[in-house]
């Protein structure tokens, strides 16, 4: 069984502020420090479950260089830097029994939602035939479009409830609650560490159960950008055209995989204004 364990860090217990999140910030490491604890609890539980599992981590924050690779279980095997295929499921193919997302957070414009946002702040609102989707449902249905369930996340009480819309047979742990974009009542490490072993085995237990995402191609893709200069170089892209004001852009994507990439380059392209 080879599972594939995304991770990110604004949804993990005790981290309610840029500063725990970017490199550079005061307490980034002390971010990473935590983020990499709740991973190992995460591959704990599935291992446990599965002693025989192939587990990947894939680092999916930021720059995606994150976790601490020394304090990682050695069980583990990590997927690290960018850019990459498949973004945050980076490691994700058909052999892939079943996906895991750990420290995730709520979409842009969600609240009250810690950190809340879409792939980058360049970027207001993706969607997908017409439903909003951040990175949990993007990546859930990239996870689908391989055939792949997610069967757990991690994160506050936004998150896990966003998870819940889209695959409600999923199980998910609540780490904090949310008291706004810079506050939460949090689970002290520990404790959210033992919810993450504890449901991570069941989840991974009961994966055959969990319902594939699967949306079917075409797929009218549509992204609200924050800054318009980003939408003209937007649109030299082939197939992209700016519709509905300056900043947004639309494409008619084949599949999920191709929407999911063409999001990933236009969060690259607003880093180069």
């Amino acid at each position: 069984m080879k599972v594939l364990i995304s991770a990110d860090m604004e949804g993990i217990s005790g981290i309610v502020h840029p500063d725990e999140t970017n490199p550079g910030g005061h307490n980034y490491e002390r971010g990473r420090a935590l983020m990499t604890a709740e991973v190992n609890a995460a591959i704990a539980g599935v291992l446990e479950a599965v002693p025989s599992a192939t587990v990947l981590v894939a680092d999916a924050h930021g720059p995606y260089r994150n976790l601490l690779p020394e304090d990682l279980d050695r069980r583990a095997r990590l997927v690290r830097g960018k850019p990459r295929p498949h973004g945050m499921l980076g490691g994700l193919d058909t052999d892939t029994a079943a996906v895991l997302l750990i420290g995730y957070h709520a979409r842009a414009g969600t609240g009250p939602a810690v950190l809340a946002h879409t792939v980058s702040d360049a970027i207001l609102d993706v969607r997908l035939d017409g439903r909003s989707l951040g990175e949990i449902g993007l990546t859930t249905a990239l996870a689908g479009h391989h055939g792949v369930p997610v069967v757990l996340l991690t994160g506050d009480d936004a998150a896990c409830a966003e998870l819940r819309d889209l695959v409600p047979a999923a199980a998910t742990v609540a780490v904090k609650q949310s008291l706004g974009q810079g506050a939460a009542i949090a689970l002290h490490p520990d404790e959210a560490r033992d919810q993450i072993h504890r449901a991570a085995a069941k989840a991974v237990r009961r994966a055959d159960q969990i319902p594939v995402q699967h949306l079917p191609g075409p797929l009218e893709l549509q992204v609200d950008l924050v800054n318009p200069a980003t939408a003209d170089l937007a649109t030299l892209i082939p197939g992209v055209s700016r519709t509905a004001g300056a900043r947004t852009v639309s494409f008619t994507a084949d599949d999920l995989e191709q929407a999911y990439g063409l999001v990933q380059v236009l969060s690259h392209l607003a880093k180069t204004l």
